[in-house]
């Protein structure tokens, strides 16, 4: 048996060309994983961007701890000050990831359709099945068991996992990941009402994706019905939600999961969607809209913000929260009102 070999950086190695950082402390400590602040040890590095978790920063043992300038300046350890903590730990935990390496080639058990450009250093995992036409670009991951139907084209260094089926004629660009279970560019949820029957329209649009998109684990996404379905670059879609027809999404949109996309919809670029949130067909959302999670979008939104929803569709958030200290106080204001009836009454009948 083979003994992995801890990774292990300098401070000064995991902060080398990185913006907006300043490391106080010994640029040559060894640093071989990252942990939270309670659980830190003296060879890892934490970050604290939660005020309720400042309570454990004079304890910490941890080697280093990224914070911002305010919180930096009473803390005695060696530490690495941002701006965006949390934007900096992400950076280096890269480091640390246990990525799988997976060997270039064909698996003999894959089968390869006809008329593929199938660049040769990608590797396709064992039972895939590549139909006519696919192009996959430079070092494209695609593991077991995924089937890739006719003419789509992968561009370089996408990775998909196993158990994913990507549709016909799908596009899907560089440096994306597509986690086990997600279906690309199945047919879209289109019917034509006749005579007490539903006539099935045909899908006859694609899926488009741009580069460093993130497709979770069973996430679905339509083809369109006329025009293409596009996920924007750089956009990130949680586990299990469903994109329909025609649906649009802007660049660097953040979709939590559960949340269901109604046809033909468009929203805007770096929008924030919280999970289990619905949203309508055929609306509109601005850029920059933040939706707070379980709520439900039934029209078009124009400006950005917060957005929230329950009784009464979806509101500003700041309104949504009066109205919901009012409704809590709804009996202490029926009490109040029939107390003023009651001398309402009696001043009539004096």
């Amino acid at each position: 048996m083979t003994l992995s070999i801890p990774k292990q950086y300098t401070l000064a190695e995991l902060i080398y060309g990185l913006d907006d950082v300043v490391l106080r402390g010994d640029p040559d400590c060894k640093i071989t994983g990252v942990a939270t602040l309670q659980q830190a040890g003296s060879a890892q590095i934490t970050f604290l961007t939660n005020p309720l978790y400042k309570k454990y920063l004079t304890a910490t043992q941890a080697a280093a701890v990224i914070l911002t300038p305010h919180d930096a300046k009473d803390y005695k350890g060696s530490v690495i000050i941002s701006s965006n903590p949390y934007y900096i730990y992400a950076k280096i935990a890269g480091f640390f990831e246990q990525k799988k390496h997976r060997h270039s080639g064909i698996h003999p058990t894959a089968i390869i359709g006809e008329h593929c450009n199938i660049h040769t250093s990608v590797s396709i995992g064992p039972y895939c099945v590549i139909r006519d036409g696919v192009k996959i670009a430079e070092r494209v991951v695609i593991d077991a068991g995924c089937i890739i139907e006719e003419e789509v084209e992968i561009a370089a260094d996408t990775r998909i996992d196993a158990r994913v089926v990507v549709y016909p004629q799908v596009k899907i660009g560089k440096s994306v990941r597509i986690a086990s279970g997600a279906v690309i560019g199945s047919d879209g949820f289109g019917y034509a009402r006749h005579k007490a029957k539903w006539q099935r329209i045909p899908q006859l649009g694609r899926v488009i994706i741009g580069d460093e998109v993130e497709i979770g684990a069973n996430t679905t996404i339509d083809c369109g019905a006329i025009d293409d379905t596009i996920i924007g670059a750089g956009a990130k879609l949680d586990n299990l939600i469903q994109v329909g027809h025609n649906v649009r999404i802007g660049e660097d949109t953040v979709i939590a999961g559960c949340t269901g996309i109604a046809g033909s919809s468009v929203i805007g670029k770096g929008c924030m969607i919280g999970g289990g949130s619905g949203i309508a067909g055929h609306i509109t959302l601005a850029d920059n809209v933040v939706i707070t999670g379980m709520t439900a979008v039934s029209k078009s939104i124009r400006e950005p913000g917060i957005y929230s929803s329950g009784v009464g569709g979806v509101v500003a958030n700041q309104e949504w929260r009066k109205n919901s200290a009012r409704v809590h106080r709804l009996e202490q204001l029926m009490e109040r009102v029939k107390a003023l009836e009651a001398i309402l009454q009696k001043m009539e009948e004096s």
